[in-house]
């Protein structure tokens, strides 16, 4: 009898719990869903955006650089100007790095 009783403690708590976890997984199913519909409709305005912007000639103005990118890059210190991209920007260091290897190209200062 001792065993049987064993095996049913760990069966209430299961029984108990096995519904919030439930919810807890088809709510979060529904995040993602909603999520993925967002990213959808965001993609859909910024592709209607720019055939706009094309059609009456807008370009979107350059962003400014800022001064110590520039002075690193033209004193050959490459990845002292990514320092400095991250912290004026708050960039990732792959979205610094090739912001400065952007600006590198477009005033022509080798890499």
């Amino acid at each position: 009898m001792t065993v049987f009783n064993g095996t049913m403690e760990w069966i209430v708590p299961f029984a108990v719990l096995l519904p919030f976890v439930l919810v807890v997984l088809v709510a979060g199913s529904g995040r993602r869903a909603a999520a993925d519909h967002h990213a959808r409709r965001l993609a859909e305005i910024e592709r209607k955006l720019d055939l706009v912007m094309d059609h009456l000639g807008i370009r979107e103005p350059e962003p400014r650089v800022p001064d110590a990118v520039l002075r690193e890059l033209l004193a050959g210190r490459r990845i002292q100007a990514i320092k400095e991209m991250r912290a004026a920007t708050g960039a990732s260091l792959r979205e610094a790095k090739d912001a400065v290897d952007l600006i590198a190209q477009r005033h022509g200062i080798p890499t």
